[in-house]
């Protein structure tokens, strides 16, 4: 990954990672999974950090790379669910675990995009 792609990477993946933060904590105590809201925000920043890396993704195919991460990560969505029904310290548990969900998955995503790009250089 070159200086360039990692500053976008960055981007992409830090606003990802806020808004997520945003929904985590803001749905807390409704009844509802904020997975709803998650995936499709986890769609566009996959769609996103593929542009940067060159990698043609369609939309079916970014959000089942998503909800791979959702399905990944359903203990921890569970705890969180439950905690967030604490007023505030819900709110807290649950906009930093989506956060930190959504950031790691980001950077992963960007790793691997990145290293098949290089891999399809070397074929050329």
């Amino acid at each position: 990954m070159n200086k360039k792609q990692r500053k976008q990477a960055h981007f992409i993946i830090h606003g990802a990672s806020s808004a997520a933060a945003a929904i985590g904590g803001g749905m807390a105590q409704l009844p509802i999974a904020d997975a709803t809201a998650l995936i499709p925000l986890q769609t566009a920043m996959i769609i996103a950090l593929g542009k940067v890396f060159d990698k043609k993704l369609t939309q079916g195919a970014a959000r089942a790379l998503a909800t791979q991460v959702v399905a990944q990560q359903a203990g921890k969505m569970t705890a969180r669910f439950f905690a967030g029904k604490i007023p505030v310290a819900g709110n807290i548990i649950n906009a930093t675990t989506a956060a930190a969900i959504t950031e790691s998955y980001g950077w992963m995503i960007a790793r691997e995009f990145a290293q098949e790009a290089e891999q399809a250089l070397k074929k050329h």
